[in-house]
């Protein structure tokens, strides 16, 4: 969405893209990306305040707010701060890793269903979470192990492709392979258990925010604040690597580091994402696609994406929990619902710059 540029090449912007002058330092924004990103940051604070105040007990929109902040009556403070607003900051922030990590990985391996939760990273964080309660109850927290499990997923995956590193459809396919494997695995341990622990790991199955555990929450919030800021580093490698190989290494990319630092930051934000929200795939799908779209830019819409993930989280756990109230939808059935039409569309649409 920017980038710096010396101060004696800083007389004109380019068509698009606004000049930033302070302090001798020149910056170019591309006008739609930051208007898009500020057009989307103001519909998910609308979106977030209009979640705070629906529920059983209703209040208006600016009275929720209020009690975010701990103004008002007593009841609407405690209902705000400790019910709904940290459920609102797990779909804010799950959203937001999802949103990044489906760029991070699509952007890589120039596919765009090459997603988190097609190639199966997913269903490996899920395993291992639901491990952790119903096959081999640890004190290690489902979120640590679902961290692990994505790993394990995303190292599978890249080892079986090898053929075909990052790029292709082998990749998705062996991909698809490795998430059926580990969803097999899933539902044989919850066959094998107790109904105690299988409604205990059920959230990471389809993918809930009710009730999210504060921990992971908090290791979400910053493994947030130290892969973002990384993966806007990665995207200028990333930019020229959608072009080819060859293109990338006389650009002088380094393949190998590039595509070592997006695994990461992807198994990273990906596993911590389904540590508090379990496989939500949708987003991950559609909010690169649609950020893509919004910003218009050639560059790699790292935030922009993250932005529309969040708003797509919120938006669903609010259809979820209004559609049929009191009865409440889990975010990830609605996201379900609505993914299998938008995947079609995905696969018969005219691709994108740099996709197939």
């Amino acid at each position: 969405m920017s980038s710096r540029i010396p101060s004696s090449a800083a007389r004109y912007a380019p068509h698009g893209y606004a000049l930033l002058r302070t302090r001798g330092l020149h910056v170019l924004v591309h006008r739609r990306s930051a208007g898009a990103a500020l057009l989307m940051s103001c519909v998910l604070l609308a979106l977030s305040a209009l979640s705070l105040s629906t529920g059983a007990a209703g209040m208006s929109p600016l009275d929720a707010v209020l009690a975010a902040f701990g103004a008002g009556p007593d009841m609407q403070v405690f209902l705000i701060q400790h019910l709904r607003l940290p459920r609102l900051t797990a779909g804010v922030l799950s959203g937001f890793a999802f949103g990044v990590g489906g760029c991070l990985l699509q952007t890589l391996a120039r596919n765009r269903l090459a997603t988190p939760s097609i190639i199966g990273i997913d269903d490996g964080a899920s395993a291992f979470a639901v491990a952790s309660i119903v096959a081999v109850p640890t004190s290690l927290a489902p979120s640590v192990l679902a961290l692990w499990g994505a790993a394990v997923a995303a190292i599978l995956v890249f080892a079986l492709s090898a053929g075909a590193g990052a790029r292709g459809y082998r990749f998705i396919i062996v991909g698809i392979a490795v998430g059926v494997m580990f969803g097999a695995i899933t539902n044989l341990m919850l066959a094998r258990t107790g109904i105690d622990s299988a409604n205990q790991a059920y959230p990471w199955t389809v993918g809930s925010l009710n009730a999210r555990p504060a921990l992971s929450i908090w290791l979400l919030a910053a493994g947030l604040a130290v892969c973002v800021p990384a993966a806007k580093y990665a995207a200028r490698s990333l930019d020229p690597l959608r072009l080819s190989d060859a293109v990338a290494i006389g650009l002088g990319v380094s393949l190998a580091r590039t595509r070592a630092m997006v695994l990461v930051l992807t198994v990273g934000l990906t596993g911590l994402a389904v540590a508090v929200a379990g496989p939500v795939g949708l987003i991950a799908l559609a909010a690169p696609e649609a950020a893509r779209h919004l910003a218009d830019d050639k560059g790699v819409p790292v935030l922009l994406s993250g932005l529309v993930g969040a708003l797509m989280m919120i938006a669903a756990d609010w259809v979820g929990r209004t559609l049929f109230a009191p009865i409440e939808i889990p975010v990830g059935v609605v996201t379900a619902v609505v993914g299998g039409p938008y995947l079609l569309w995905i696969l018969l649409r005219k691709p994108g710059r740099g996709m197939t």
